[in-house]
């Protein structure tokens, strides 16, 4: 089932490791490798290390290349947005990543695979394996497919919530926008926020996250796009 498992993850990714025990790797949260006495340098930290690095350049690169008049402090707030743990979670999220995971049994029951913290990681330490496996041409393929693939979508959504306040303004809305908390799931350990979007009684956008904040991240991008979609309709 294990080998099954990355087999699937392998080609829903479009990359076929040479070397699987490293893709196994990036996929082993701590919890999994304390639960089952493995030595800690066979979890994924030190790939996600590596990744992280790697994503850096790669994103570098392509904001350098993309825009030859962008100034550096741009480029800089830009990338900042790309390589953040909620644009990454974004990602992994459109590959399932968090289904792929080991995880110890108290992550998994705790809601390790939804989390966003330990989601981005291992999309991080998939990208170091993959540079391990295939060079910087494998990791680049892969960062250009499944995080560059539609830089407008990720400002989008790292960037939701003033991207809302300014489209609520521009709109000219005198009523103020605030986000409420409309149900808690889950026992304390393991809750799930639902965050509505408000604005003048009516509700632009729902989301829901691990934490309120994503919560309302999420409302606020799931308000801009049916914003957009009245917009275009």
């Amino acid at each position: 089932m294990e080998k099954q498992n990355m087999g699937i993850l392998m080609k829903k990714i479009g990359y076929r490791f040479t070397d699987q025990t490293l893709l196994k790797q990036a996929l082993t949260h701590s919890s999994y490798a304390n639960e089952h006495h493995m030595d800690k340098m066979k979890n994924n930290e030190r790939l996600e290390y590596l990744g992280d690095a790697v994503l850096e350049l790669c994103v570098s690169e392509y904001l350098y290349r993309k825009d030859p008049g962008m100034p550096e402090g741009e480029m800089t707030k830009l990338r900042a947005s790309i390589v953040c743990e909620p644009t990454l979670y974004l990602c992994a999220r459109n590959i399932s990543l968090g289904s792929f995971l080991f995880l110890g049994k108290g992550e998994d029951a705790t809601g390790g695979r939804e989390r966003a913290s330990v989601v981005s990681d291992a999309m991080e330490a998939v990208i170091g394996a993959i540079y391990l496996d295939g060079g910087f041409d494998g990791a680049k393929a892969f960062i250009h497919h499944f995080i560059l693939n539609d830089l407008d979508h990720i400002q989008l959504f790292s960037d939701s919530k003033t991207i809302l306040q300014e489209l609520v303004q521009a709109q000219g809305h005198c009523g103020e926008l605030v986000y409420q908390l409309v149900k808690e799931e889950g026992p304390d350990h393991n809750k799930t926020f639902v965050v509505q979007a408000v604005l003048g009684g009516q509700i632009l956008g729902e989301g829901r996250g691990r934490t309120k904040k994503a919560a309302e991240q999420e409302a606020a991008y799931n308000a801009i796009l049916k914003t957009k979609s009245e917009k275009d309709a």
